[in-house]
């Protein structure tokens, strides 16, 4: 998996949506100076480190993946990336979503004995054997048209890397009541991200002092809300760049104050300006 020296070491950022598994987005990318803020993916993060070495924040601690080793990131967690040696690092991902991941969990339910969109409780994963069959997937896209030997290699990749790698997420009856609050904000701002919304009005849908909100919701989800909010804008953004729209206009639709400001935090967060973006789809 490993890049010959001297080739291949400027900075690319290709995004791609592949046909299996209903439609699932694919990266393949390579970054010597760039450093994404901290951010969330509505899908999940699953990739594999091709050369180099990627430092990340995850799951409220810093973690290194060197070349071989898997990397793995649960939707809607938070997240970070830069490069942990000189030259940067090189890496392909996919990123399904929890309505994709949960099918196929129930599919292998008998097996893993689970229900439910799976989690990995490891953000680093060194599986030379899982390893190797994701990368087979992620290159496999690009060498055949075949849809057919794409999911049979797609759906063997994922249920190894299920089995060996990924448990229930808890979901006790107490914790789930204490996040209910938490979660109409949280929703709110996933179908609305448009909105001008104020903290306060936030606090009074979630019944909680402005205080007790921020203070929750940023424990519950890594992030504040007005910084959540951004987030789910930039989501907003991708879909509506992927449709076709202008992206002066997809910025406005998404609750950026400009085409700058948009482009601004794209950058930040994805490594790569709308326009490229929208270019690949």
């Amino acid at each position: 998996m490993k890049h010959e020296p001297g080739k291949q070491q400027k900075e690319y950022v290709h995004y791609h949506n592949s046909d299996v598994m209903g439609g699932v987005e694919l990266l393949q990318a390579r970054f010597e100076n760039h450093t994404f803020s901290r951010h969330s993916h509505e899908g999940y993060t699953i990739g594999v480190i091709e050369d180099g070495a990627q430092g990340f924040y995850r799951t409220g601690d810093n973690h290194v993946a060197p070349a071989g080793t898997i990397i793995l990131v649960n939707a809607d967690e938070v997240h970070s990336g830069h490069s942990e040696t000189q030259g940067g690092w090189a890496y392909r991902a996919m990123y399904p979503t929890p309505e994709q991941l949960e099918q196929l969990n129930t599919d292998l339910n008998q097996s893993t004995g689970t229900r439910g969109a799976p989690y990995f409780p490891n953000a680093v994963v060194q599986d030379p054997e899982v390893a190797r069959d994701l990368y087979q997937l992620l290159t496999l896209d690009q060498q055949t048209n075949s849809r057919l030997a794409q999911e049979s290699v797609l759906y063997e990749a994922l249920r190894k890397l299920m089995l060996r790698h990924s448990k229930s997420r808890p979901t006790e009856a107490t914790a789930r009541r204490a996040q209910k609050p938490l979660a109409l904000v949280k929703e709110f701002l996933d179908d609305y991200p448009d909105s001008d919304i104020s903290l306060e009005e936030l606090a009074k849908l979630a019944g909680l002092s402005p205080y007790h909100l921020t203070r929750s919701f940023k424990k519950a989800f890594g992030l504040p809300p007005h910084a959540y909010q951004v987030q789910a804008r930039l989501r907003h953004a991708k879909q509506l760049l992927k449709s076709g729209m202008p992206i002066a206009e997809a910025a406005i639709s998404s609750g950026f104050h400009d085409q700058s400001h948009l482009h601004r935090n794209f950058r930040k967060a994805l490594g790569i300006t709308p326009g490229q973006y929208q270019a690949a789809f």
